[in-house]
């Protein structure tokens, strides 16, 4: 006993909340079962692990009470399947009846009120320990009640009838509030709202409405009621018509006549939330169908913002109160409330329009705002963001005792403790990010709610945003004037009137407005029928995001639109943007249009409309780094290979990539490194003066194959013997380095030339000193490039990419892991333990974000750029474009990076070779 009483005094010295946590595994060791394994065994082996389980205890007063009461239901939680996923209704339900079997009303409730408590139990531990999303939580806490409610519904339906009879209409519980939304948290009233069909009679002395309200105060008493064994939920009817004044059920023609005579705007936003729970799901579904109009208006009435603004100032003023407005995460200045209140207006404002607006969830509806552009997206995921960081405050802070608390505690001890349990390392810090994300989500629900957009077109047009506004102020005059001062239809210029707030807005978020708005009335100019694109852009708005958004991404890609207007139409038609297009296909393509030698113009067209196609999946984030990389380097194989084909070549030469294109991880405006195997220089030249000729439709791509054997001075096609014999003999180690990323593209020597690549390679990586090698080739380069302290150079200088590509090289060489990815060969280096996770991911996060810095500058003209621009205003464009509008910010994170990667290099180069 001495040795336990010890472990547990460790145990509790090492928790958030030491007394708490000793009384309980004190209580718990008095009543643990003897034929269970020790206690100390059990928690130092818990599956979830033990640190949770005694933070749990630490910040939860409540389920250390029912670990004390109950302590075997930790030997249940231990079970692998009980913790580590969420649970499926049909499991939760199966659990309930297996304990209870058909005795769970009796005494009170007591097998459902135990069975409740031990899921709450589990609930609490999988957030905690952070297994579980904030949506599995509330979705699970909201399964719970729902059982309840059925439970308690069924057996009270049952036991009336038998004793009164049975009407012979239905009955539906509805859920509203948060239960409706599948966001209940852990000490939530569940809104209800009882509704039976139609009225009648079940016998002479009984009516339909008289059995229904004494069944709906059954329910009612059944989860009001104390036990020893636990509570269930506490149920509110307030949100039913007429309120507390009202019956607890009515019929469905009730309901009708008190909605369409009397309802108001905040019954409206209750039934937004409203579905079916338990009873008969045609009543609730006819219900739903029959009060649609009510909740979503086809006309809301203009006040209907002011009404839900005077609705907030009335809870924080009667609510909340002036000490607890900043404190109060639910209700207060910046709350939860808040960002349900405006999600829930434009839900009201929309909904009958927008079918997919008519959603329960807060989480569900926001992107829909977003996508449906009734909100910015930056605002939906700041709302967002702080949605769940509200939540999971509000959470932590129920979790104590399940009860409904949303007030963060003013200073002291629990201020530290709810702090460091949610993961931060002060209340100071802590205090400034729920401060940070309440001041967001406040100004949104002002913007929205408060000062609602009925005089945003002047506000929106204000031309500060313009450095020349007398030039932009111009621009937009010459957009309501025809090409060459021709007359432009009245109908045109109301159109236009529409259009203007939609462009503002979006210029407004521009990194650069003046040249978006200079390329906008460029691209108008060049469409022609000014008319017809404006009704376009009104009625798409999407489409107008899109194209604001290229020409303040892509001056290159601006100019291409502007030159083939037509192009517009062509690429966003459906399916055109939503997917990747890969090798395989491309040439599929390209092998339709039955090029020839006089028609290569025909790849140049294809292959800057895939450009652009590319390019606008990157403007509208329709894809990550890695596919917009993958694409940009099968589109340029696709057309080197069928270059290669269309001149008859492809069985004269081999082609082998290098470098990014090896890698397939090719950037906008790269060269493509090859080397050029067979003794055919002639057919070798032809392809690198075909891909790089210019016409009016631009050139395909420029073939760089300087890395071949003695670089420019060497003949540009190579014999397998040659390069076996120069690679044996005479190369470099930084040549044979080069070889990490060879890829085979196409031509009769692939196989051969790639097992000569990977012996030489392989043999080299033996080499004592490669890494001092490639630490020289790297300095050497620096030198040469004079990058080694110069902070802007972000791809050879200090902690630039190629340090973080010669790394990956370096050990890959080393730990013989033949990839030509840099990302996937770090992948296999952390899978074979050559690299530690921790320095693996922040190489690969730091690696990542210069290359989308590069990737951001490269877009812009579509040429090669390997350093930030010195200009200032130029750097701010820059983290404009990457979403950051803090030029401090941005110059953090990117020092950061380079640091990160310098940090990574220096361990695992650097010390080698000291």
């Amino acid at each position: 006993m001495t040795s336990v009483a010890g472990w547990i005094q460790t145990k509790a010295a090492g928790a958030p909340n030491p007394a708490q946590v000793q009384n309980t595994l004190e209580q718990m060791r008095k009543s643990w079962p003897e034929e269970a394994p020790p206690l100390p065994e059990v928690i130092d082996q818990f599956p979830l692990g033990e640190a949770a389980l005694l933070h749990l205890v630490s910040v939860s007063s409540i389920c250390a009470a029912r670990l004390i009461r109950h302590p075997e239901t930790l030997l249940w939680l231990r079970r692998p399947e009980i913790c580590s996923e969420p649970r499926a209704p049909g499991e939760m339900l199966a659990a309930l009846h297996k304990s209870g079997g058909n005795s769970i009303s009796s005494e009170n409730f007591r097998t459902l009120r135990f069975w409740k408590g031990k899921e709450m139990l589990r609930i609490a531990l999988r957030e905690v320990s952070e297994a579980a999303s904030l949506e599995e939580t509330t979705r699970e806490l909201s399964l719970l009640a729902e059982i309840c409610l059925r439970e308690v519904y069924q057996h009270w339906k049952t036991e009336l009838g038998s004793r009164r009879g049975t009407p012979e209409t239905d009955f539906a519980v509805l859920g509203l509030g948060k239960l409706g939304g599948r966001e209940l948290n852990h000490s939530s009233d569940i809104d209800v709202i009882f509704l039976y069909g139609e009225e009648g009679m079940v016998s002479t002395n009984l009516t339909y409405h008289e059995w229904f309200n004494l069944l709906g105060s059954k329910i009612v008493e059944t989860f009001a009621a104390p036990s020893p064994d636990g509570a269930l939920f506490r149920i509110d009817l307030r949100l039913r018509p007429e309120g507390t004044a009202g019956p607890l059920a009515r019929s469905l023609e009730s309901m009708e006549n008190y909605y369409a005579g009397f309802g108001e705007t905040w019954e409206r936003l209750a039934l937004i939330k409203a579905r079916g729970i338990c009873g008969s799901r045609e009543l609730a579904y006819e219900f739903l169908r029959q009060h649609q109009p009510f909740i979503y208006p086809r006309s809301p009435t203009p006040d209907l913002l002011d009404e839900i603004a005077a609705i907030k100032r009335r809870i924080e003023r009667d609510i909340v109160g002036h000490e607890k407005i900043g404190r109060d995460v639910k209700l207060g200045a910046g709350g939860i409330r808040e960002i349900e209140f405006v999600v829930q207006a434009l839900q009201l404002l929309h909904g009958a329009r927008h079918a997919f607006l008519q959603e329960t969830s807060t989480l569900k509806a926001l992107p829909v705002l977003a996508e449906l552009e009734l909100i910015p997206r930056d605002e939906a995921r700041a709302l967002e963001a702080a949605y769940r960081f509200l939540r999971r405050v509000e959470h932590r802070l129920q979790i104590e005792a399940e009860q409904q608390t949303h007030t963060i505690p003013e200073n002291g001890e629990p201020l530290d403790r709810l702090a460091h349990s949610l993961g931060f390392s002060s209340k100071e810090n802590f205090t400034g990010t729920l401060r940070g994300h309440m001041e967001k989500v406040r100004s949104v629900f002002h913007r929205v709610i408060s000062t609602p957009a009925r005089g945003a077109e002047s506000s929106l047009e204000s031309l500060h945003i313009f450095r020349d506004e007398k030039a932009a102020a111009k621009s937009l005059a010459d957009l309501a004037k025809g090409t060459g001062g021709l007359h432009v239809a009245a109908r045109t210029r109301q159109v236009l009137r529409n259009l203007r707030p939609l462009l503002f807005r979006w210029l407004a978020r521009a990194a650069d407005p003046d040249v978006t708005l200079n390329q906008f009335i460029r691209f108008v100019e060049a469409y022609g029928l000014r008319s017809m694109l404006f009704e376009l852009l009104v009625v798409n708005p999407k489409l107008l995001e899109l194209l604001v958004k290229t020409f303040d991404a892509s001056r290159y890609a601006g100019n291409l639109l502007i030159r083939r207007p037509q192009l517009l139409e062509e690429i966003t038609r459906e399916g055109m943007l939503d997917r990747e297009v890969l090798l395989a296909e491309h040439l599929k393509r390209l092998r339709a249009l039955k090029i020839n030698p006089a028609s290569l113009d025909l790849i140049r067209v294809y292959r800057q409309t895939q450009l652009l196609r590319i390019l606008l999946r990157d403007v509208l984030e329709l894809a990550d780094l890695a596919a917009l990389w993958a694409e940009q380097s099968a589109l340029a194989e696709a057309c080197l290979i069928a270059v290669n084909q269309v001149r008859g070549t492809e069985n004269e030469v081999t082609i082998i990539a290098l470098g990014k294109f090896g890698g397939l991880e090719l950037g906008y405006g790269a060269d493509l490194d090859v080397l050029f195997v067979g003794d055919d220089i002639r057919a070798a030249q032809n392809l690198v003066v075909t891909m790089a000729q210019p016409t009016a439709e631009g050139s395909i791509a420029t073939l760089d194959a300087r890395l071949r054997p003695e670089g420019e001075k060497g003949n540009l096609a190579c014999s397998l013997a040659a390069y076996e014999a120069y690679y044996e003999t005479r190369a470099q180690l930084w040549e044979v380095q080069a070889l990490t990323r060879a890829r085979p593209v196409a031509g009769p020597g692939q196989d051969q030339f790639m097992e000569l690549a990977r012996r030489v390679w392989h043999k080299a990586a033996q080499r004592p000193d490669l890494h001092l090698q490639i630490d020289g080739m790297l300095q050497r380069i620096r030198h040469e490039r004079g990058s080694t302290a110069d902070l802007l150079d972000f791809k050879t200088g200090t902690g630039g990419v190629i340090e973080a590509e010669f790394l990956v090289q370096a050990l890959q060489m080393r730990a013989g892991l033949w990839n030509p990815q840099t990302i996937g060969a770090l992948r296999d280096l952390t899978a074979g333990g050559i690299i530690r996770e921790a320095d693996s991911a922040v190489l690969k996060t730091s690696y990542e974000y210069l290359r989308l810095i590069e990737s951001a500058l490269r877009r812009w003209e579509n040429k090669s750029i390997s350093s930030l621009p010195a200009d200032e205003m130029e750097q701010r464009k820059l983290a404009r474009r990457l979403g950051v509008d803090s030029l401090d910010a941005f110059a953090r994170r990117y020092r950061e990076a380079r640091e990160s990667i310098h940090a990574v290099y220096s361990h695992y180069v650097n010390h080698s070779v000291r």
